[in-house]
């Protein structure tokens, strides 16, 4: 019960305690919400689960708060009367823990970490310890990292926020514009750490989208920020996620999309996501995030047939002359493959130049099957080289195996 909460809750109560004492004060509003929860657990440990563990623990984090709040105010007061205040002190404030707060607390943090003078990464490890109550650890875990420079990049952007004086709340509407890129940005890779991660914890993996779309979906719901690229981010993410399940096997290694069981993937998520897309649609934007999710839309249509990969090639296209990135390169090169055939791809791909690229030799070496099987395992040889991660390589190793068992003609 205690980690599920600490999960749910613990982010929340940060969130609206950040906002109240200001982003210079996030320590302290962590130490309460850990306070809070050593609290419950000590306590239940004894005593048992109240009737109402949620409101036992926003009650205990309400007086935490106001204890802390009547302290400060009597050291600026009578232990350093010569420092002079300008803010109101907030001792009379209501320690608002209701849903709106929750979630206007929640949303103006992510306004305020995805502020443009602090490196995405430390934003990434923000959102996930201040917004998805993630401990340093799982942190750690996510970026393939240790603690200590987890520690070090989250200290880092907190002094960031106090430098600034960066203000925990939404921007004006010009500002919010223009922030909204960079919290899309953010939300997109949060997602993507998680979709994409090479971590051993599916728990954690799953736990990353989770939270990605939860944001997403905050933003979606509130009138300022419901825009059709918001709505297109959150598209993508229900259709990818839709096919979490059957992109890894019973012992964790990637399965391949062609091989994916169609009976895994959530068809109810699917649905969500076409219903986002049809709200997306709304307006003359067209985002990356518009393409990308129509790309996924496909992806979840199993039927091998012309007019799926027909589709697929002219979304990359398009996404390929909006912004260009050597894995939407590689992508587009497979569905040409199923378009236009393996000898067309190949010549395609030679002109990338990517040959540092273990995705690159993947590819090629999937090209190569059956057209020259010699050639399909010295690329493959190459790709396991360059792997960096042990879930890589294993799919590489299982593939390699494969093909040396075809026969020579």
């Amino acid at each position: 019960m205690i980690p599920h909460l600490f999960r749910t809750e613990f982010s929340k109560i940060t969130a609206v305690l950040c906002k109240l004492f200001g982003a210079e004060h996030m320590d302290v509003a962590e130490d309460i919400a850990s306070e809070t929860f050593m609290q419950a657990y000590e306590t239940w440990s004894y005593k048992g689960l109240p009737p109402n563990p949620v409101a036992w623990l926003y009650t205990v984090a309400r007086n935490k708060a106001h204890n802390y709040l009547v302290r400060r105010k009597t050291f600026l007061q009578k232990v350093a009367p010569q420092v002079r205040r300008t803010a109101q002190e907030h001792d009379e404030e209501d320690i608002d823990l209701s849903e709106k707060n929750i979630t206007d607390s929640q949303l103006q943090m992510l306004f305020a970490i995805c502020h443009p003078s602090i490196p995405r990464e430390a934003q990434i490890g923000l959102a996930l310890r201040i917004l998805c109550g993630f401990g340093i650890e799982e942190i750690a875990n996510a970026f393939l990292t240790n603690k200590e420079t987890i520690n070090k990049r989250l200290f880092r952007a907190k002094e960031k926020l106090r430098q600034e004086r960066i203000a925990i709340a939404f921007p004006g509407k010009s500002e919010t514009d223009a922030r909204l890129d960079t919290v899309l940005k953010t939300l997109y890779l949060l997602f993507s750490e998680g979709y994409y991660s090479e971590s051993n914890d599916a728990v954690l993996r799953k736990d990353l989208c989770v939270e990605a779309m939860r944001l997403t979906y905050m933003l979606a719901c509130n009138d300022d920020t419901d825009r059709p690229e918001v709505n297109a981010l959150l598209a993508l993410m229900c259709f990818h996620s839709s096919r979490f399940e059957a992109r890894r096997n019973s012992m964790g290694e990637l399965v391949l999309y062609a091989e994916q069981d169609e009976n895994l993937w959530d068809r109810e998520l699917i649905g969500k996501g076409m219903e986002y897309m049809g709200k997306a649609a709304s307006g003359n934007v067209l985002s990356r995030y518009h393409i990308e999710a129509a790309i996924a839309y496909w992806h979840t249509q199993k039927n091998d047939t012309e007019e799926k990969w027909q589709q697929i090639l002219s979304l990359y296209d398009l996404l390929l002359q909006r912004e260009y990135s050597a894995v939407a390169a590689l992508n587009r090169i497979y569905a040409l493959s199923k378009v236009n055939g393996n000898r067309a791809a190949i010549e395609a791909a030679e002109e990338l130049r990517l040959e540092g690229n273990h995705f690159y030799h993947t590819l090629m070496g999937e090209l190569h099957k059956y057209l020259d099987n010699s050639k399909a395992i010295g690329y493959l040889e190459r790709a396991l080289q360059l792997a960096k991660t042990s879930a890589d390589k294993q799919t590489i190793q299982k593939q390699l195996e494969e093909l040396r068992r075809i026969p020579v003609k």
